[in-house]
């Protein structure tokens, strides 16, 4: 049965909006030079070292960083002022891609140098991605969020319409030096709007800021008992693993199955980038009618055959073909997963959860670039491309009852509903563990219910920061239900405060209303001693 989603905002919707129209303008422009930076790395590597292996080790270069620090760089955008991060961060980037730029001008690249500066650049992507995805709730409201991931997706494939074609005629025309310093000077044009915007100041929380270690355990914990996260996470894997095959590959196919130069290699990632933006178009029509999980379905299947293309058909009309239907299928997987991910995810943990699906996106990305690239060394690379079409199929098969969108309705804003606990002891922020207790009287008729809603409530407690969690009945009361869950301090559970949600608040009502009890359920908060003090 398709689950069908209500009718999405005008594709246009979020550039109402002025701090999202400049941003993401500036944004444009920017990856038009990263696209532009990407096509010339690639080609120069054919030059200096032509085995398939070495082509495809840019494309790990560029995303390996992202596998290896998401996990901290979104750590660090949830902890630090975002936009602050953003302007330091694409500062460097312009430092690096001009030395790229100086090293091919006076002719001392080699493929250990341009390998280096593509790894720093792809170092500084990585810092990047979590916190400018985490903005973007800030610069649209949340009925236009959905849309507004979508229009970033499209302006990203914008860029790689423009981008790749421009550095192809800039690299016959004025040699390999040229897409490398429009890159350097597109990232002074993203820190200039990054700059001039001025974000709304959000209320702070009076509680001290955790630290990068504890960030990154509490981003673990809350992806690993969210639901939805999981499934969005399981199905990124399964399809970029197989797609990355046509991004490490597509310098190759240009070169060799089609005989072309860096004119061709730049058309097809061109028309890659206009079927993105047709993707873009027709989503607000194709996912109220497939679904989210039908959306990511079809772009799947849309990307299995264009693998199954490009190992076929040796033509370039039907490469370029090709490339359009891989852009839609692939706006249509990732921006449905990001959709996905950013609405299971609350403001305090967002450029976290993110962090944690780049990690695995470009972790995919890179492991299948390796693979790909080597099974192309071995074996041609039209078998490898045909061993990614069949193991895109099996990726759908194997995921098919993992289900993604269903965070898609959740209220994951603060609900502020848990009153202040009323504390006599002297309780230091960094005292612990803490034992939370609360006790239920509950009908034997209402038994399945309530354990079956308990469940549901242990995921939750686990999520905002539970370390362990049990329900035990009272032998010597049968229906008298006590739930017990631990937190490392006194400044987790207050934090636990804070971060309750609306759609916790919702199964909190749920569970309340199967208590028999004259009052509501007693709660109790047991500290352990305080250091020193138990003879140890």
């Amino acid at each position: 049965m398709v689950t069908r989603c209500a009718p999405a905002p005008s594709a246009w919707a979020p550039f109402k909006y002025r701090a999202f129209t400049v941003l993401w303008t500036a944004t444009v422009i920017s990856n038009i030079g990263t696209g532009m930076n990407t096509v010339g790395a690639s080609w120069l590597m054919t030059t200096l070292a032509p085995d398939p292996f070495m082509v495809a080790l840019v494309q790990v270069a560029t995303m390996a960083p992202a596998f290896v620090l998401a996990l901290p760089s979104g750590a660090l955008a949830d902890i630090f002022d975002r936009r602050r991060l953003l302007l330091a961060v694409n500062g460097l980037m312009a430092l690096v891609a001009a030395t790229l730029a100086a090293l091919v001008a006076i002719g001392w690249i080699n493929t250990a140098s341009l390998l280096l500066c593509t790894f720093l650049l792809g170092t500084g992507a990585a810092f990047i991605s979590p916190a400018w995805l985490s903005i973007v709730p800030q610069l649209v409201p949340r009925p236009t969020l959905g849309q507004a991931i979508v229009v970033n997706s499209m302006g990203i494939n914008v860029s790689r319409a423009i981008g790749p074609a421009l550095a192809g005629v800039l690299i016959v025309g004025l040699g390999f030096v040229a897409p490398f310093t429009v890159n350097a000077l597109s990232f002074m044009v993203i820190a200039s709007a990054l700059a001039w915007w001025r974000p709304t100041v959000a209320a702070s929380s009076a509680l001290p800021a955790e630290g990068v270690g504890e960030a990154i355990r509490n981003g673990l914990r809350y992806a690993l008992h969210s639901a939805p996260l999981r499934a969005t996470l399981v199905r990124g894997v399964a399809f970029f693993l197989f797609a990355s095959a046509y991004w490490a590959l597509l310098p190759v196919i240009a070169k060799d199955s089609l005989g072309g130069g860096a004119r061709l290699y730049g058309v097809l990632m061109g028309c890659v980038g206009v079927g993105a933006v047709l993707g873009a178009l027709l989503l607000p029509r194709v996912k109220p009618r497939l679904g989210t999980h039908g959306t990511v379905v079809a772009g799947s299947l849309g990307t299995a055959l264009v693998l199954a293309v490009f190992s076929l058909i040796a033509n370039p009309y039907a490469a370029a073909l090709a490339s359009l239907l891989g852009g839609v299928s692939w706006l249509f997987v990732l921006s449905t997963l990001q959709v996905s991910a950013q609405l299971a995810l609350p403001n305090w943990v967002r450029a976290r959860g993110l962090s944690i699906f780049l990690t695995l996106f470009f972790g995919s990305m890179a492991l299948g670039s390796v693979i790909w690239g080597k099974t192309a060394s071995v074996l041609g690379v039209d078998e490898a491309l045909l061993i990614a079409a069949v193991g895109a199929l099996l990726g759908i098969a194997l995921t098919w009852r993992v289900r993604v969108g269903e965070g898609d309705v959740l209220d994951v804003a603060p609900s502020m509903h848990w009153p202040t606990p009323l504390v006599l002891l002297d309780t230091p922020q960094d005292r612990g563990p803490v034992m939370t207790a609360i006790e239920y009287r509950i009908d034997p008729a209402d038994t399945p219910v309530f354990l079956a809603l308990m469940a549901q409530q242990a995921q939750s407690r686990r999520r905002l920061g539970a370390i362990q969690w049990w329900i035990m009945e009272d032998a010597a009361a049968p229906g008298l239900y006590v739930e017990y869950f631990v937190e490392g301090s006194w400044l987790a559970h207050l934090r636990h405060h804070e971060r309750v949600a609306g759609t916790d608040r919702l199964l909190q009502v749920r569970i309340y209303a199967l208590h028999r009890g004259e009052r509501p359920p007693a709660v109790r908060h047991l500290l352990a001693p305080p250091v020193g003090t138990t003879g140890d």
